[in-house]
């Protein structure tokens, strides 16, 4: 849908034919013109063209400047949420239409005040608190549920915890559902197709019953990125005490990911790879107004290119020459220092013309 530029977007088509046949390594782009030619969309186009799981991550030179964190750490996370890791899996599941939903309850040995299952936000912690009062004494030992297929059924006895991911996803009699036999993990895929009305229009969404058996191995993939899993591991999940609770909500709001901690995930990342179970997916990285960047932030985009897994690199600028930030009277195109203006391909974008914008 993008409007003239027809000289720019044959510029991006064949950055994206470089990038598929791995030539723009160690290199990047600038989308260089006036405000409103469409820098932003084209960035944006050439995530689209690689592919639809590809990242892309935008951000604006302003926003590495904080009084919190170190301006490479916020150039660090965002190169590292443009990095995705595709990891296939094949687990054991539980698919079918909910016949039966049945929770049995037990005496409470602890009187009701069962504070095991209380959630780690303030909110849910108050809910949580007017829930124990009004089943004071009982507690939920297991839940009974059956599950039917094209090719038969089978009834399941089930931990309370995942009684209580039944209650999250709202799963009732009729739901196509899966749980992962390893985690508890469940996912309502949708409505049974044979409670389907005649209506023209439902909010529901209807699937067909699952064929096969009930319990099935499946391959399931996961789309996630290295910054994913880089916060996973700087804030491992504490303990379901009040006190951890209260802890949690009294932290700070950004924390620097150290560099010894990317290294062990980076090493875990390369087994996956090197297993054949994970799959490197190098994302899209867009910096518009580059030119707000100081000569420190671009010592390190120039090291940072040069990174055996560094996302495609693409920069915007509205700005000529002027003086690079930072420094006192260094004057470069764009605002950009020469040795890493020579890794980059620049792509001009120009104002459209009277017959374009009617």
């Amino acid at each position: 849908g993008l409007v003239g530029q027809e000289e720019a977007r044959e510029a991006c088509g064949i950055v994206v034919d470089l990038i598929r046949s791995k030539k723009m390594a160690g290199r990047g782009v600038l989308l260089a013109g006036p405000p409103g030619t469409g820098k932003t969309a084209l960035a944006l186009a050439i995530a689209q063209e690689l592919g639809n799981k590809v990242p892309f991550c935008p951000m604006v030179g302003s926003e590495v400047y904080s009084t919190e964190i170190k301006k490479t750490e916020v150039l660090m996370e965002n190169f590292r949420r443009a990095i995705g890791l595709r990891i296939k899996e094949t687990k054991e599941v539980y698919e079918g239409e909910a016949t039966e939903i049945t929770p049995h309850e037990t005496e409470n040995p602890m009187g009701g005040m069962d504070f095991i299952n209380i959630e780690k936000t303030y909110h849910s912690f108050i809910a949580h608190l007017g829930l124990v009062v009004s089943c004071y004494g009982k507690t939920v030992s297991h839940v009974v549920l059956g599950l039917k297929t094209a090719k038969g059924t089978k009834q399941l006895k089930l931990d309370p915890s995942i009684y209580e991911n039944l209650q999250k996803e709202k799963v009732e009699i009729g739901d196509v559902i899966y749980i992962e036999a390893n985690s508890g993990a469940v996912k309502r895929m949708g409505r049974s197709d044979t409670y389907a009305t005649e209506y023209d229009l439902e909010a529901e969404e209807y699937v067909p019953i699952p064929k096969g058996d009930v319990h099935k191995r499946r391959e399931v993939i996961q789309d996630v990125t290295l910054h994913d899993l880089d916060v996973a591991n700087a804030r491992p999940q504490g303990g379901q005490d009040v006190v951890s609770i209260m802890g949690q909500l009294m932290k700070p709001k950004k924390t620097e990911i150290t560099d010894k901690l990317r290294a062990e995930i980076n090493k875990v990342v390369n087994k996956y790879i090197d297993q054949g179970v994970a799959e490197l997916v190098p994302g899209v990285l867009f910096i518009d107004e580059i030119h707000m960047l100081d000569i420190e932030c671009f010592t390190y985009l120039h090291r940072a290119l040069e990174s055996a897994i560094a996302p495609i690199v693409i920069f915007a600028t509205n700005r000529g020459h002027c003086t690079i930030k930072g420094t006192e009277d260094i004057v470069a195109p764009h605002g950009i220092p020469l040795d890493l203006l020579d890794r980059i391909l620049i792509i001009k974008t120009m104002m459209y013309t009277n017959e374009e914008m009617m």
